[in-house]
């Protein structure tokens, strides 16, 4: 096995041996050099894993050494070694990017930790966190049995969601295990929520925060108290997505609440976030403002009536807060919403939705070249951190902070990969969600779905008086019979909304406070 090589550079090596000697015994290869400009000869022919450099050397300084070493090897970890305790010193160093920085006399369990902390670092995570994740597998499937209430699926969810970051840090093997713990978890929840969706409307003291109580819950109560509230939908958003963004998040804000809510089926904008806007299950939006519900066989866009919408809860519960309405489709929007928040201050409510990841979502179905930048879920996560990291929003988020604002950051629905086609006909009528379908005369597999064929019981229209409304479960999306082969190759792996998983309708809702 290949040893890992030491390059340590002092004017007196010598009065060292101890340390090489105690690394080689630790079976590293230990390279010494007395002065810089030697080490930064050997650099040239040679590489290491690691290099110490004494700062206080004659001819070429440790701080001299470590900028010609940087370019010759911008990568290699760095370890300044020094008897100056000088604060200037010292932020040279890590302005250089040092990897460690140690003072004399150093001890051979110091030199032992930066080792493992800059050469094994990888390895000892990786292990440590497989190890402990094959314990929790046991506990994380009892627990996915064992649930009974929606609070337990939020634990069990939240949990799987915590070790599908750690594990992608590292290089385990573990991925397939997670795999089929979360599809089991979303299996299970599924058969959750068939057999109790009816009753959270039969009874509504039982159920969970479902869409239309958001404002009811979270945004009233904060306006009563006389806070000023901006409202932030991103679209097509997950926990997991909210997870890598939570620390940018945390540079300028609080978390006072970090909770979720459940989104109500179908988990599609039309349906979900009409029901937030509105603070109505839809058959109620569609019964008492027709003129804003859009039907499914409409061409109509489904979701141009969302101020509205606002307009008719805070009439409905007579709460007189001024407020505006923003859609976010492309970074311009961004830009000229930032500079027009002086101009909001007078408002005691700001509602922003922004699109960038459902415009994701659905570009990676449709682009090809997408495809390949998020072709699973670790790249999707990292897609999403990169926009939210480089985009005018982090900019809005931070604009937001400076001025004071409460933030409520939450989304619609989440989005979940498909794998799994069922095939279902129905007639011309029918939508074209891959996720859920509505129709009169559909033909499915009834032990494959999740069947409602009375959709005024929980709070849905009926497009005819036969309507049913089916969802797909898990990774499953449908599919039409008719060219069979090239719909499902097509869609295949595309992340999708609108039915029941664990990604789809538990979602993040959280509430922050500018620092």
């Amino acid at each position: 096995m290949k040893k890992d090589r030491i390059l340590w550079a002092d004017d007196e090596i010598d009065l060292l041996r101890a340390y090489v000697f105690f690394l080689e015994e630790k079976g590293y290869e230990v390279v010494t050099a007395n002065n810089g400009k030697d080490a930064v000869d050997l650099c040239r022919k040679e590489t290491f894993d690691i290099i110490f450099l004494d700062e206080n050397m004659p001819g070429l300084s440790g701080l001299e050494t470590l900028a010609l070493i940087k370019d010759i090897d911008p990568n290699v970890p760095m370890v300044m070694i020094t008897k100056n305790e000088e604060e200037n010193i010292m932020n040279m160093a890590i302005g250089n990017k040092i990897a460690d920085y140690l003072t004399k006399p150093v001890n051979p369990s110091q030199i032992l930790l930066t080792l493992k902390k800059n050469i094994h670092q990888k390895e000892i995570v990786t292990e440590h966190t497989t190890s402990t994740y094959r314990f929790e597998f046991g506990r994380i499937g009892m627990q996915i049995n064992d649930s009974l209430t929606y609070e337990d699926w939020v634990e069990v969810y939240k949990k799987l969601v915590y070790w599908e970051l750690e594990l992608e840090e590292t290089d385990n093997g573990m991925d397939e295990m997670l795999r089929m713990q979360k599809t089991e978890a979303n299996n299970t929840f599924c058969k959750f929520v068939k057999r109790n969706y009816m009753s959270w409307f039969e009874q509504p003291d039982k159920s969970p925060l479902l869409s239309p109580d958001l404002f009811k819950t979270k945004v009233f109560p904060l306006l009563d108290k006389g806070e000023k509230v901006f409202f932030v939908l991103v679209d097509n958003f997950r926990y997991d997505q909210w997870k890598i963004i939570r620390e940018l998040m945390s540079e300028f804000y609080t978390f006072t609440d970090e909770s979720m809510y459940c989104s109500i089926l179908p988990t599609a904008t039309q349906y979900a976030r009409n029901a937030i806007f509105s603070g109505l299950m839809p058959l109620k939006i569609q019964q008492m403002f027709p003129q804003l519900w859009v039907d499914e066989e409409e061409e109509e866009g489904k979701n141009l009536n969302e101020k509205d919408l606002i307009q008719t809860q805070l009439q409905r519960f007579r709460k007189n807060y001024s407020f505006s309405y923003h859609k976010v489709n492309e970074s311009s929007f961004c830009e000229k919403l930032i500079e027009q928040l002086p101009r909001l201050d007078n408002n005691q409510l700001n509602v922003i939705v922004l699109n960038f990841i459902d415009m994701l979502s659905h570009a990676r179905t449709e682009s090809k070249m997408m495809r390949e930048l998020a072709n699973d879920e670790q790249a999707y996560r990292s897609l999403t951190l990169s926009w939210f990291k480089h985009s005018p929003t982090y900019e809005l988020m931070k604009a937001i902070s400076r001025r004071g604002y409460k933030l409520i950051f939450t989304t619609d629905h989440g989005t979940i990969q498909v794998t799994n086609p069922l095939k279902v006909i129905g007639d011309k009528n029918t939508n074209v969600n891959l996720r859920y379908k509505v129709g009169k005369n559909l033909s499915y597999n009834k032990k494959e779905v999740f069947e409602i064929t009375q959709p005024a019981k929980v709070g849905l229209p009926s497009p005819n008086v036969s309507s049913a409304y089916i969802f797909a479960g898990n990774d499953d999306f449908f599919a039409y019979p008719n060219n069979y082969n090239h719909y499902v190759s097509y869609y295949k792996n595309t992340f999708q909304h609108g039915g029941i998983s664990l990604e789809e309708m538990l979602i993040p809702l959280i509430v922050m406070e500018p620092k």
